[in-house]
């Protein structure tokens, strides 16, 4: 007995020993693995990656952009019923353990043993602490060194941070599919809507994705979605969250996945946004961009930026019909051995900004009219719908009558054949764009759409501001992103030339200063080529006055203007305009003939419909970092005033804005009015369609490859430029006034609708007198061809004056008194 006791005890003594060998070999192997774990106190500072949000400026949502689609919610910010359905999804005990849940670990093992050799992975028993420090600390390696990692890691997370904490860390950084990290993200991705709108069906099924997004995937794995969400749904029942007829209701609703549209969500704004997106990389750095988590207010207005886009598609069309021809399908398929026209069609990318057109496969052709069958709208889940729709394009009904072949790389020129009947225009099997009919009689009349060859671009801004309120660099951002408004440059043609008069009249000359318009001869020196400058339509007008010069548009009279000034004068002025950075001083260059881009143009007039005082042009209004700081404001005008705690009778706020002036006040108002005077009796009178006070310019370059509109109001400028991204003549006549006002027009008139017509308003030190148009002399008020000519304290006409260009000798300047002024201005003498 006394050996069964001594040996018993000896295996006891044994055992305790193996056992504590054994305990301090665990220890140590946690100890050590424990020394090489990673830093749990950085989540203190934890900073998630989130994604930076474009605004308009009514607050509209412009686009996001993010390498995660994430939103960061603080926990106070979360619905409680978020929480409790990931809580019972995941980890019901959350709350009461200490990072470890033991039952769930023995409940894992007794899974995992009885799926020994199935070929399953291993089931996990992970509570929300323990995948918070594997999400942000470890990695996903399936070990079990990583979950011992895990376990020690969660014990002292448990210990440093609240349990709200922690939780808040886990909502915000959780994958749940589809690119959407955190439930906020997840909300707008899968159902389009925030947090605080979901029902509980759509919070379980939200709270069923965190173990293997792919495996309920709602298009894909329906079935499962539904099952995996239902299951959330009894877990949350169980554990006291919801009511039975909450729970039957949640359970019986159907899964409607809606994904929420990518890229821009403002319509129309694609351009902007993008524009906006590339400063803000210059301005913050891709990570910046991407995860910085920004809140970007623009300039945007979303109902000017319609206009702008419409106004410029419209004008875009109408040249595409009127001065080119057909240039075909947009591409062909296959209609043979039975196949469905739809599934073919389908698989043609039709550009995604253009709603109102649709794709459409040529089904049968006959001279009179081509029976079509329309693309097949996609479903949510990317699927083509099963639906078929047929329609019909009456050959009477196209607009093209001439089919175009080329221009070949190299030339300028397309050539063009005639078209007799629809066999001529479309074959089976042909894909083009359709718009349907409105005004037709039947439900299936569609009208033949070509993307316009020729392109343009058009920028509204605020004259006071800088603000740009809508831009539109091209016919469709899905075809090309290259942006005509910010990144096209080209020569502005004409529509520089009110720079070139502004620069005079800052410089002593007057409205009514006399030019002759008459041949000159340019010798540039060094060998090369005499230079013999042409008005437009090669007539020339004898001498004229400046308004005469700038209403008209006259070349020569340009020319001579600068070579008396000194082309020095005007670069310095184009520089200050913000035109030019460094424009040749060659007279050639005050015909327009350098390149600019239309936000610089318009920025220029800007400065002139802001009484000559500086504007930079800007896309944003304010950024905002992740916490809501301020930290870019583009408006720096100082508000003095502005705070007061209080009523005490003091004068009320005055904003100063201490920009520097660019142009004198009234040299802005003189410039203005003659560009008035191009609107009512110049090169752009159409522009009086609009019907409020005009000031603006035509610009057109050499054999017509630019057409350029830039005009304004005193509160509102706009600027057009129409031409071929690779230049090429648009055609005899494709001037400024003919092919970029309308545009101009078609835009004001709808920006303008709803606002009354405003004077532009005269500077103090004004004196309006009146004078003939044709002469710039005085003349008794009232009379006809009389207008109100402004002029400068001390500048207005006297007995003499100076004519520029009648004298070829060395000096280009003339004396000419009143009693030869008739002579002088009424007739050529034979000279011209």
């Amino acid at each position: 007995m006394r050996f069964l006791v001594n040996t018993i005890g000896y295996l006891v003594g044994i055992g305790v020993v193996l056992g504590l060998i054994a305990a301090g070999a665990v220890g140590y192997y946690v100890y050590m693995m424990s020394e090489d774990l990673p830093d749990y106190t950085q989540l203190r500072n934890y900073e998630p990656p989130v994604m930076t949000r474009i605004h308009a400026s009514d607050g509209s949502l412009v686009a996001e952009y993010a390498r995660e689609k994430r939103l960061f919610l603080p926990i106070q910010a979360i619905p409680a019923v978020i929480k409790e359905a990931f809580l019972s999804a995941e980890d019901k005990t959350f709350y009461t353990h200490n990072g470890i849940d033991l039952g769930g670990i023995v409940r894992a093992a007794v899974t995992n043993f009885r799926n020994r050799g199935s070929g399953r992975r291993p089931v996990g028993a992970s509570t929300i602490t323990q995948q918070v420090a594997k999400n942000f600390l470890l990695t996903n390696e399936v070990s079990i060194e990583r979950k011992i990692k895990e376990a020690i890691l969660a014990l002292r997370i448990e210990q440093a941070y609240t349990k709200d904490r922690i939780l808040e860390l886990y909502l915000n950084e959780i994958y749940l599919g589809m690119g959407a990290y955190g439930v906020a993200a997840a909300a707008l991705v899968y159902f389009d809507k925030s947090v605080h709108e979901l029902s509980i069906a759509e919070v379980a099924y939200l709270a069923a994705l965190p173990k293997a997004p792919n495996n309920y995937n709602p298009f894909r794995e329906p079935a499962r979605a539904i099952e995996r969400r239902n299951w959330v749904i009894d877990r949350m029942l169980e554990n006291g969250y919801i009511t039975e007829s909450e729970a039957e209701q949640a359970k019986n609703e159907p899964l409607k996945v809606t994904p929420r549209d990518t890229g821009s969500h403002l319509f129309a704004s694609d351009y902007f946004a993008e524009e906006v997106r590339r400063h803000l990389a210059n301005m913050y750095g891709e990570k910046g961009l991407y995860e910085g988590g920004l809140s970007v207010r623009t300039t945007l207005n979303p109902e000017l930026q319609v206009m702008a886009r419409n106004a410029l598609m419209d004008g875009l069309i109408d040249f595409d019909v009127r001065r080119t021809g057909w240039r075909g399908p947009v591409t062909t398929v296959d209609l043979g051995n039975g196949a469905d026209w739809g599934a073919r069609v389908g698989e043609v990318n039709a550009y995604s900004d253009l709603p109102e057109w649709r794709l459409a496969v040529v089904l049968s052709v006959d001279g009179n009219e081509a029976q079509i069958g329309l693309q097949p709208e996609r479903l949510v889940s990317g699927a083509l719908s099963i639906e078929r729709e047929r329609g019909r394009i009456p050959f009477k009904d196209v607009a093209w009558r001439r089919i175009q072949h080329g221009p070949k790389p190299g030339q300028d020129y397309a050539h063009y054949t005639g078209v007799r009947n629809m066999t001529d225009l479309l074959q089976r099997g042909d894909v083009v764009y359709v718009e349907k009919d409105e005004s037709a009689d039947g439900d299936d009349v569609y009208n033949l759409r070509q993307v316009p060859e020729v392109s343009g671009a058009i920028v509204a801004m605020d004259p006071h501001t800088g603000r740009v309120l809508a831009m539109v660099g091209g016919f469709s951002f899905a075809e090309s992103e290259f942006n005509r408004a910010t990144q096209a440059y080209r020569q502005p043609g004409s529509s520089f030339k009110p720079f070139v008069y502004a620069t005079a009249l800052d410089n002593g000359y007057t409205p009514a200063s006399i030019v002759v318009d008459g041949p000159i001869e340019i010798d540039p020196g060094a060998g090369q080529a005499v230079w013999r400058p042409k008005n437009y339509g090669g007539k020339y007008a004898g001498p004229r006055t400046l308004r005469y010069g700038i209403e008209r548009s006259r070349n020569l009279m340009t020319v001579r203007l600068a070579k008396d000034m000194g082309m020095p004068l005007i670069v310095e002025y184009a520089r200050r305009f913000g035109i030019y950075d460094n424009l040749k001083p060659f007279l050639s260059m005050s015909l327009g003939a350098g390149e600019t881009t239309v936000m610089r143009m318009v920025g220029a007039y800007s400065i002139i419909a802001n009484s000559g005082q500086k504007v930079t042009p800007t896309l944003i209004d304010r950024i905002q970092d992740r916490y809501g700081r301020t930290i870019y404001r583009h408006d720096d005008r100082i508000c003095q005033g502005c705070v007061a705690e209080s009523w005490h009778d003091q004068p009320d706020p005055t904003i100063i804005d201490e920009s520097e002036y660019v142009l004198d006040p009234m040299t802005a108002y003189q410039i203005t009015s003659m560009m008035e005077g191009v609107v009512q009796r110049g090169t752009a009178t159409r522009v009086r369609a609009v019907g409020k006070p005009i000031a603006g310019k035509t610009g057109t370059t050499n054999d017509e490859r630019d057409a350029w509109f830039v005009g304004f109001t005193p509160d509102l400028v706009a600027g057009v430029y129409v031409g071929y991204d690779n230049p090429r003549p648009m055609g005899r006549g494709a001037t400024g006034g003919q092919v970029a006002a309308p545009i101009f027009i078609d835009f004001m008139k709808s920006a303008l609708a709803d606002t009354p017509g405003v004077e532009f308003r005269v500077p103090e030190g004004i004196k309006l007198v009146p004078v003939y148009a044709s002469t710039g002399q005085p003349a008794p008020s009232g009379g006809a061809g009389v207008i109100l000519e402004a002029f400068k304290p001390g500048t207005a006409p006297g007995d003499t004056f100076s004519v520029i260009g009648l004298n070829s000798g060395k000096s280009s300047r003339s004396t000419v008194t009143r009693e030869s002024e008739r002579a002088v201005l009424s007739g050529t003498g034979g000279l011209y």
